[in-house]
């Protein structure tokens, strides 16, 4: 047993007190009475003269004494903390994530947290050692190891919570790298489990004690949103969104659409449990904007009850073709929308004066410096070298990759291909056992899509899949495209805004409205906003020049916010959530109540004998 205010058994000093009155001898009045046969036991209760008597056995005496020292150990505030190894070295990693903004703890799940780590605080003994970390979009050591107690509290107060996702395998490496050779170290962590996979972390073996924070998952979210040109109506912007429900039950709500700020459309939405829900909007726009949507439904987080997505007006794209003659890929490119393309036999210049360069089965004298889509041909600066492949066949693709959005590639046949290595700055999003077919990738500010085959010796231009992953290689390679894109980033991602003259006094101005200066060097090529932590709107100012971007949650994992009973580390390893693990167990309330009912009993005792 240990005790949080030892000063208090100063107190003590009350019971010799107690039982020096009772010791004390009872000063007698002077009464003159006719005679003294009624009062011969007063008489002789009252022969000593000496100023104290002897302590007799006195029940009322004996309950004073127990209730002074029960009063004196509620006071000193007497507490359990458990056996626990000398030394040790506690890593408090505090998820800061959107999900612990839920309310279903009071009055956050993160405050509720928080008062949990103070509590691991109030527990550490004198040799002990804690580390504070928060863990969110990104990892930051809030506090460093150290055994004062008011610096650890501090820190802890000072946390905030985000609408960033957790990325929690970052925060856990850190956590294995303090306590890395240290016999006696635990990793608290307080969370409510809303995490992506830990697979990585499986053969690690951490020391983690696993908080679970939160009560239930009842929330609804916007977990994806885009825009895009209507193909029926050019003049129309189609807004795509999917909503999820995540709790257990059928939910209704009402969904709002608006454009920089106007209320266009409202519909309302049944969502079964555990479903998503894709609709599409269909608006005009004549000018930029913002498109938004917001869910009316009161849930437990509202994080992730509205998104944003920057809508530029529709630009022709410029499309040059070099190539020998190949009607197929000419009309597949005629299709995309907004398409003004040329043809030539060869390319001189880098294509300059145009958005794209697609090299159809031929070598160029002059590599371009645009974004490219290459086919059946491959420049030295690309890969190191090349083989001929007869008969690939084609076993994967990524469905996710907006390339092969909606495509299908099971009847394709490939009669040649030329077999590379792949680079470091590809991601192959077809491919064949041997080699990739098709792969993508960023080499400086230059989006490259290069195919490996001719795509006449294949059955792929008979294929309805050719034409449409035509339009998506050109939306995906369209500067346009590519420039709205970046206009939109996820929560806790920094976003990058190139500067073609030089800084003058740049300012952030963040959801709430507010303008807060941002920091550039003079010489700067880009401004680089790391502070991306809310979610909605900002505005990034360069003197005259402005730019709107917008930051969303959208993301599946956070949104479901039913608490997780046990992490998995893999398929093999996890950790269950504890609360066997206090850090401090105090029993002055019960103490306090045994005083009192040790008083109570002691006022009855004493009016029954006096009665």
């Amino acid at each position: 047993m240990n005790f949080l205010a030892p000063a208090a058994f100063a107190f003590a000093a009350a019971i010799p007190v107690v039982i020096l009155f009772y010791l004390l001898k009872r000063k007698r009045v002077v009464r003159l009475v006719s005679s003294t046969l009624l009062w011969q036991k007063f008489l002789a209760e009252s022969q000593a003269s000496a100023p104290f008597q002897r302590l007799r056995n006195n029940w009322l005496l004996i309950l004073q004494i127990i209730l002074l020292v029960l009063a004196v150990l509620a006071l000193s505030r007497p507490y359990f903390a458990g056996k626990t190894a000398e030394g040790r070295l506690l890593v408090a990693i505090l998820d800061a994530s959107a999900s612990m903004q839920s309310i279903d703890e009071t009055p956050t799940r993160f405050d509720k947290a928080r008062a949990e780590a103070l509590a691991l605080v109030s527990s550490l003994k004198e040799s002990d050692q804690m580390v504070v970390v928060q863990a969110g979009a990104n990892t930051i050591v809030k506090q460093s190891a150290t055994s004062e107690k008011a610096a650890l509290r501090r820190t802890i107060e000072s946390t905030a919570p985000t609408d960033s996702p957790t990325r929690l395998a970052e925060a856990l490496k850190l956590a294995e790298t303090l306590i890395n050779n240290r016999t006696h170290a635990e990793i608290h962590l307080f969370s409510d489990g809303a995490v992506p996979d830990l697979a990585e972390l499986e053969t690690k073996n951490l020391p983690v004690v696993y908080h679970r924070i939160g009560q239930r998952g009842n929330n609804l979210g916007v977990v994806a949103m885009d825009v895009r040109g209507n193909p029926e109506n050019p003049s129309q912007r189609a807004v795509f969104t999917s909503v999820a429900n995540l709790s257990t039950n059928e939910q209704q709500t009402e969904i709002q659409l608006r454009f920089n700020g106007q209320l266009l459309e409202v519909r309302s939405l049944n969502l079964p449990p555990r479903e998503t829900s894709p609709l599409v909007f269909l608006a005009a726009q004549n000018d930029k904007g913002v498109f938004s949507v917001h869910l009316t439904k009161q849930d437990d987080l509202l994080a992730d009850n509205s998104a944003s997505v920057v809508s530029l007006l529709p630009a022709p794209v410029k499309i040059l073709l070099v190539s020998r003659g190949n009607r197929f890929l000419e009309k597949a490119l005629r299709t995309a929308p907004l398409v003004e393309l040329t043809t030539a036999a060869d390319l001189t210049d880098e294509g300059k004066g145009y958005d794209i360069v697609v090299l159809d089965d031929i070598t160029p004298t002059v590599w371009p410096a645009v974004n490219t889509m290459a086919i059946h041909t491959a420049n030295t600066n690309w890969f190191n070298g090349w083989s001929n492949l007869e008969n690939p066949a084609i076993v994967d693709w990524k469905a996710n990759h907006p390339l092969l959005r909606f495509i299908t590639l099971d009847t394709v046949g490939v009669l040649e291909t030329l077999a590379v290595e792949l680079p470091r700055w590809a991601v192959p999003v077809v491919e064949s056992p041997q080699t990739p077919l098709i792969v993508t990738g960023d080499i400086g500010r230059q989006r490259i899509v290069w195919i490996g085959f001719d795509v006449l010796q294949s059955t792929w231009p008979l294929r309805v899949s050719f034409p449409m992953f035509m339009a998506n290689a050109v939306d995906w390679l369209n500067p346009a495209s590519i420039n709205a894109g970046l206009l939109s980033i996820k929560t806790g991602d920094p976003f990058r805004y190139a500067l073609t003259e030089p800084p003058a006094n740049p300012q952030l101005i963040g959801p709430d409205g507010k303008a807060n200066p941002l920091p550039a060097e003079p010489d700067a090529k880009e401004l680089v906003v790391g502070d991306t932590s809310k979610q909605g709107v900002y505005r990034l100012r360069n003197g005259t020049n402005e730019v709107t971007f917008c930051v969303n949650l959208m993301n599946s994992a956070e949104s479901d916010t039913a608490p997780k009973t046990e992490l998995q580390f893999g398929k093999y390893a996890a950790v269950q959530a504890t609360t066997m693990r206090q850090a401090n167990l105090e029993i002055w309330r019960w103490i306090a109540a045994a005083a009192l009912a040790m008083l109570m009993f002691e006022w009855w005792f004493y009016h029954r004998r006096t009665a």
